[in-house]
C-alpha cells in the first residue's frame, strides 16, 4: 500500500514538475519576444552570474558547516533529519498560507482585501421616513439595524458571550490554540469537546461568509474537493481572524460580532433581536436575556424561546440552555454561584415584538418607492440594493394625513360595501351587458390561479382530482373581514375564497401637494395583506367624467380660445364614427338621466352639472386630437386616441397621473410631476441623492385660473359634489365666510357604475379617489348608489374632516381660491348659474364606446364583458 502510494506521489511529483516547466519556457519564450533579444540576452548573463555568485557563495558556507559539526556523531542525522522536517513543513505551511492569501491559480477561492476589512459591509436594512421624520418601514433580505457603540451593549451580554464562547477572548490573537489542543485531546479519546473557533473566527466567518459563498472564483477549485475545503474554509477564517485582531480592538470585535449573528424569526443582529424577543434595547438586557440570546446562537431553532411557550420547564430546550450560559458565566467568574441558584429556577419571559417589512402604515407606497428607486437607479446606471445596503429612504409622506388616508378608506369602504352586499342580497355581482350573471365567471378566474395551475400539473389527466381539491377540499383560513374592521377566520375551499373575495369592491386614494408634487399620502387598496394590487398607479380604469376638465382646458386654452360663459345647448347629438369592422354607424351619447333639457347653458355649467352632450358636442367643435394632445401635455401617460368618445373618459387612466394632470388648474397653469422621494442617505448620513420637482408650464396661467373657476362651480353651485358641503362636511367651510369658495373638483362615473371617482382641490392640496370592482363586470345597478359622488367623494369628505380637525395640520385648512380679477383676466367668466345637479354618469352602453375605441387594442376598450380582472 505504502509503495503503491510513493509511485503515484512520484507520478503527480513528475507531472507537475513537467508542467511548471512548460509554463516556465512558455513563460521566457513571452518575455524574450516583449523586450527584444539584446535585453533578454543580458538579463540570462545577469542569471548566469547569480547563480556562479551563489554557488560560490554555498561552498563556502557547506566549507565552514563541515569544519564545525561533527558528523561522525550518532546524534547527527536524527538531527539532521529533524531540522529538515521543520524547515518542510514551515516551507510547506508559508507556501499554504501565501495560496490561502493570494488564491493562487484560484485553487482557494477569495480573500477578503484589505479594504474590506477596514470598512466591512453588513446587510442591514433600508429604512424608510416620512417627511415629518416617522419610520414608516423597512426594506431587507436580513432585518439588520448595527450598534455603532459599544457602551450601547449590556456588561452582561459581553460577559455572557465571552465565557460561552471565547474564555480566552482577551488572552489569544485570533486564535485560541489552547482551546485547539483541548479539540485535538478530545478527538484523540473519543470525546467531544465542540468547536476551537475564537470570536474572532466566528466574526470572519459571519462578515465575510467563508462558508457560504458561492462560484468558482470566490470557492477556488480546491473548495471543491469534500473534506479539503472544510481545510480551506478554517484556514481563512484563522488567517481573517489575526488580520482583524490587528485593525480592531477587542470591543469593537464584540460589536461587529454581534451586530452579525442570525439570532432567528428574522431577527439579524443584537438590536433587532433585543426588540423581537424582549421588546427592549441591547443596553437594557438583564442577566437572564442575555444569557437566553447568547445560548440562541448555538441553535436558533432548537434554543428558540418562541418555541416552547406554555411547554413545562423539563421540556423547554431554551431554558435549560440559557443555564448553561449561566453556568458557564459562574465557571469564567462573571455571576456568583448563589446568583445562579436564584436565576437557574426562573421561566423565561419574553415580550414579543418581531418586526415585519409591511409593519407600520403605507405598505403599498413602500412598494411603489421600491419600484420607483430600483428604476431610476437602473436608469442611472447606479448600483442600488434597498434590502442590504441599509439606505434612509426621506419620502414625501405625511404619516398623519396617510393615517387618516388609510382611515378614511377604510371607513368609507366598510360602508359602501354594505350598501353593495344589501343591494345584492343573495345574487352575484357579476353581470354582463343584458344584466344577467355571466356563467362560468369564478370557474374563469379559478384558472388563472397558481393553485389551479400547480393542480393540473399534479393531475394532468384527473380533472376530477382538480376539481375536488379546488371546491371540496375545505380548510380554516383568515380572510378580510366583510363584517368587522380587520380579519376573521372561516372555514372555506380555494374556490369559496375566489368567490368571496371578487364580491369586494376596490378603492384607491392619493393626496399631493400641487406646488411641489409631494405626494403626501397613498392608499392602494384595503389591506396591503389580503390585496396586493395598487390602485393607485398600478391599476388603469375609465375616467368617466374625471376626464371632462381636459376638454374644457382644451375649449379655453386652445386654438377656439373660448371663455367659460360660451353658450351650448344641452340637446341630443350624434356623429358617424368606424366601428371595429370597419362599418359607419352613428353616435348618440345620452345624459345620465336619459334625456336632454334643450336649454342653452354656459360650458361653466355644463361642466359642473357634467352633462355629457355638451361635453361630447365640444369634444367636436375642438377637436378629439386638440382634447388628446392636452390631456398628454398635461401629464396622462396611458395610451389615447383621437376618437370622439375621449371627452367622456372612455380610455383608462390610473389615479397617480390623473391627480398629477389636475395640479396645473392650481398651480397656475403649471403641471408638476407627483414626487415619492425626497431624498436617500447611506447607512452613515451621508446625503446620496436629493430629488427635485419636475415642473412644467402646460396651460396658461388665466387658463388654469379660469377652469379652476369652473371646477369650484362643481361643489360650490349646486354641482355634483356639492354633498361634499352637507352635513358634517361643513366643518370644512371658513367659519368668518361660510360662503367662500374653497374647494373645487369633479366627479366621475363610468358606464354601468363600474367606476365611481372623485377628485378634490383645496388651494394647496389635491386628493384622488377610486372605487370599483375588480373586474368591470362588477358594480352596482343603480346610480342612486354607485355614482362617484355616492362611492368615492365620501372617502374625501371623511378624510379631509380629519385634516381639518387636527391642529397640526393646520396649514392644510382650506382657504378660499384667490377671486379671478377682471383686470388680469379677460375673458367674461361671471355668467348666471343653475341651480339643479344631474348624476354624473357615461350612460352610455358598452357597445357604442367599443366602436368609438376600435384604434386601442382590447385592453384599452371602454368595458370588459367578459369579467377579466384589471
Amino acid at each position: 500500500m505504502l509503495a503503491s502510494i510513493k509511485v503515484k506521489y512520484a507520478q503527480v511529483k513528475a507531472f507537475v514538475l513537467a508542467k511548471v516547466s512548460a509554463l516556465g519556457l512558455l513563460l521566457l519564450a513571452g518575455f524574450k519576444k516583449v523586450v527584444g533579444e539584446r535585453i533578454y540576452s543580458i538579463c540570462v548573463g545577469y542569471v548566469v552570474l547569480g547563480q556562479v555568485f551563489v554557488q560560490t557563495q554555498g561552498r563556502k558556507v557547506q566549507a565552514y558547516y563541515d569544519s564545525k559539526v561533527d558528523k561522525t556523531t550518532p546524534y547527527y542525522q536524527p538531527i539532521v533529519k529533524g531540522y529538515k522536517f521543520f524547515a518542510k513543513s514551515a516551507l510547506f505551511v508559508l507556501v499554504y498560507l501565501l495560496v490561502i492569501e493570494t488564491n493562487f491559480f484560484f485553487l482557494t477561492g477569495e480573500m477578503p482585501s484589505v479594504d474590506d476589512l477596514q470598512n466591512p459591509k453588513l446587510s442591514q436594512a433600508s429604512e424608510i421616513y416620512s417627511a415629518d421624520g416617522v419610520l414608516l418601514g423597512k426594506f431587507f433580505a436580513e432585518n439588520r439595524t448595527p450598534i455603532r457603540d459599544f457602551n450601547q451593549i449590556s456588561p452582561y451580554l459581553v460577559k455572557a458571550l465571552v465565557a460561552t464562547e471565547d474564555a480566552r477572548f482577551y488572552e489569544h490573537t485570533g486564535i485560541d490554540f489552547q482551546a485547539w489542543a483541548g479539540v485535538l485531546v478530545g478527538i484523540a479519546k473519543g470525546g467531544d469537546r465542540g468547536g476551537g473557533s475564537t470570536i474572532s473566527q466566528q466574526l470572519a466567518k459571519n462578515l465575510f461568509k467563508t462558508r457560504t459563498k458561492k462560484g468558482f472564483v470566490k470557492t477556488g477549485l480546491l473548495g471543491y474537493i469534500p473534506g479539503l475545503n472544510k481545510l480551506i474554509y478554517k484556514s481563512k477564517e484563522w488567517v481573517t481572524a489575526i488580520k482583524l485582531e490587528r485593525f480592531y480592538t477587542k470591543d469593537e470585535i464584540i460589536l461587529w460580532y454581534l451586530n452579525t449573528v442570525d439570532y432567528g424569526n428574522n431577527a439579524y443582529g443584537i438590536k433587532v433581536a433585543s426588540k423581537t424577543y424582549f421588546n427592549t434595547s441591547p443596553d437594557s438586557l438583564n442577566i437572564q436575556e442575555a444569557a437566553i440570546l447568547v445560548g440562541l446562537q448555538k441553535a436558533t431553532t432548537t434554543y428558540n424561546p418562541k418555541r416552547y411557550k406554555g411547554k413545562p420547564l423539563a421540556e423547554n430546550k431554551a431554558w435549560k440552555r440559557r443555564n448553561v450560559v449561566l453556568a458557564q458565566m459562574v465557571k469564567a467568574g462573571y455571576l456568583r454561584k448563589v446568583d445562579y441558584d436564584s436565576l437557574a429556577v426562573m421561566p423565561i419571559e419574553l415580550h414579543e415584538n418581531e418586526e415585519s417589512p409591511y409593519d407600520g402604515t403605507g405598505n403599498y407606497f413602500k412598494v411603489a418607492v421600491a419600484k420607483y428607486l430600483n428604476e431610476w437607479a437602473e436608469k442611472n446606471d447606479i448600483e442600488l440594493d434597498l434590502y442590504r445596503d441599509g439606505l434612509k429612504i426621506v419620502t414625501t409622506i405625511d404619516s398623519k394625513m396617510q393615517i387618516y388616508a388609510e382611515e378614511s378608506v377604510e371607513e368609507g369602504m366598510r360602508a359602501t360595501q354594505k350598501n353593495f352586499d344589501n343591494h345584492w342580497a343573495n345574487q352575484n355581482p357579476w353581470v354582463g351587458e343584458n344584466g344577467q350573471e355571466i356563467p362560468g365567471f369564478i370557474d374563469t378566474v379559478a384558472k388563472r390561479t397558481e393553485y389551479y395551475k400547480y393542480l393540473s400539473a399534479r393531475f394532468p389527466k384527473n380533472p376530477d382530482s382538480v376539481k375536488h381539491y379546488m371546491k371540496d377540499v375545505k380548510r380554516d383560513m383568515w380572510v378580510y373581514s366583510r363584517n368587522s374592521m380587520g380579519e376573521e377566520k372561516r372555514t372555506m375551499s380555494a374556490y369559496d375564497s375566489i368567490q368571496y373575495y371578487k364580491k369586494f369592491l376596490q378603492a384607491g386614494m392619493m393626496t399631493m401637494d400641487p406646488f411641489t408634487g409631494h405626494i403626501k399620502a397613498w392608499v392602494g387598496g384595503l389591506d396591503f395583506k389580503y390585496f396586493k394590487y395598487d390602485h393607485v398607479k398600478q391599476g388603469r380604469r375609465q375616467p368617466g367624467s374625471t376626464f371632462k376638465p381636459f376638454v374644457y382646458t382644451s375649449a379655453i386654452d386652445g386654438p377656439k380660445d373660448l371663455s367659460p360663459c360660451y353658450l351650448m345647448r344641452d340637446e341630443p347629438f350624434e356623429i358617424e364614427v368606424e366601428n371595429a369592422k370597419g362599418e359607419k354607424e352613428m353616435w348618440r351619447p345620452g345624459n345620465a338621466n336619459g334625456s336632454f333639457s334643450g336649454r342653452e347653458m354656459p360650458i361653466k355649467r355644463a361642466l359642473a352639472q357634467s352633462i355629457n352632450s355638451v361635453t361630447a358636442r365640444l369634444t367636436n367643435e375642438v377637436g378629439a386630437d386638440t382634447v388628446m394632445y392636452y390631456a398628454k401635455k398635461m401629464g396622462i401617460k396611458s395610451p389615447l386616441k383621437a376618437v370622439a368618445s375621449i371627452g367622456l373618459g372612455s380610455f383608462d387612466v390610473n389615479l397617480f397621473e390623473m391627480i398629477g394632470a389636475y395640479s396645473a388648474f392650481v398651480n397656475e397653469g403649471m403641471h408638476v410631476e407627483p414626487m415619492l422621494v425626497q431624498e436617500i442617505q447611506d447607512q452613515n448620513g451621508k446625503v446620496l441623492q436629493r430629488f427635485d420637482p419636475t415642473m412644467e408650464q402646460v396651460i396658461r396661467k388665466e387658463s388654469a385660473q379660469l377652469v379652476r373657476y369652473m371646477l369650484e362651480g362643481v361643489i360650490h353651485e349646486s354641482g355634483t359634489g356639492s354633498s361634499l358641503l352637507y352635513g358634517e362636511g361643513d366643518i370644512l367651510l371658513p367659519k368668518d365666510n361660510r360662503y367662500a369658495r374653497v374647494f373645487a373638483g369633479k366627479t366621475g362615473t363610468t358606464s354601468n357604475h363600474s367606476d365611481g371617482w372623485f377628485i378634490g382641490m383645496s388651494h394647496n392640496l389635491i386628493s384622488g379617489v377610486w372605487v370599483g370592482g375588480d373586474d368591470r363586470s362588477i358594480h352596482f345597478r343603480t346610480g342612486a348608489l354607485g355614482e362617484g359622488s355616492k362611492t368615492a367623494l365620501p372617502i374625501f369628505k371623511r378624510f379631509m374632516i380629519k385634516v381639518v380637525k387636527d391642529p397640526l395640520l393646520a396649514q392644510y385648512r382650506p382657504e378660499p381660491f384667490e377671486k379671478l380679477d377682471r383686470r388680469v383676466v379677460k375673458k367674461d367668466f361671471d355668467c348666471s348659474n343653475g341651480s339643479y345637479a344631474l348624476p354624473d354618469s357615461l350612460q352610455i352602453s358598452d357597445a357604442e364606446l367599443d366602436s368609438m375605441n376600435a384604434l386601442l387594442d382590447d385592453n384599452a376598450t371602454a368595458s370588459d364583458s367578459t369579467g377579466s380582472p384589471q
